[in-house]
């Protein structure tokens, strides 16, 4: 199995905006759907399709400047479709967004937010060395890795 990102393209879009989480997850996430549409319109977001071999499995989109701080990168959305999830797909696209957003030259950090009682979504973000560092505006809890 190759885990790889690509870019949405029209392609792919149908496929990734197909895909649906289950119902116990709808409100962690936003539709892939609406993450594709603001990728159109802001041009600080970076939409990515996770492909295992050469079949869309899910969706990643993330951003150049989190709240315009240049340097900042800021995970958004990451997805992989239901029925394909705990095979070891999401892992390693994460470990792929990640090397993909390291290698920008000017990150200095990523960040990625989620439910705060999302306890499966905390344990898999600190496994990549993410720490917590409290609570947004929006209630949602912040982890991030610093590179300088």
């Amino acid at each position: 199995m190759t885990i790889s990102l690509r870019d949405v393209t029209e392609d792919n879009f149908e496929a990734l905006m197909d895909m649906e989480l289950p119902e116990h997850q709808r409100d962690l996430l936003h539709s892939n759907a609406y993450s594709i549409a603001q990728a159109r319109f802001y041009d600080v977001f970076v939409p990515r399709a996770i492909y295992q071999d050469e079949r869309p499995v899910g969706f990643a989109l993330y951003n150049r400047e989190d709240d315009g701080r240049p340097g900042c990168y800021g995970i958004y959305r990451f997805m992989v479709d239901y029925p394909l999830q705990s095979q070891g797909i999401g892992r390693r696209a994460m470990e792929l967004l990640i090397a993909e957003i390291k290698a920008q030259p000017d990150v200095a950090l990523i960040n990625i937010c989620y439910h705060p009682r999302n306890e499966r979504a905390s344990a898999f973000y600190r496994s990549f060395g993410f720490v917590e560092v409290g609570i947004d505006c929006n209630h949602e809890m912040v982890a991030e890795i610093r590179l300088r």
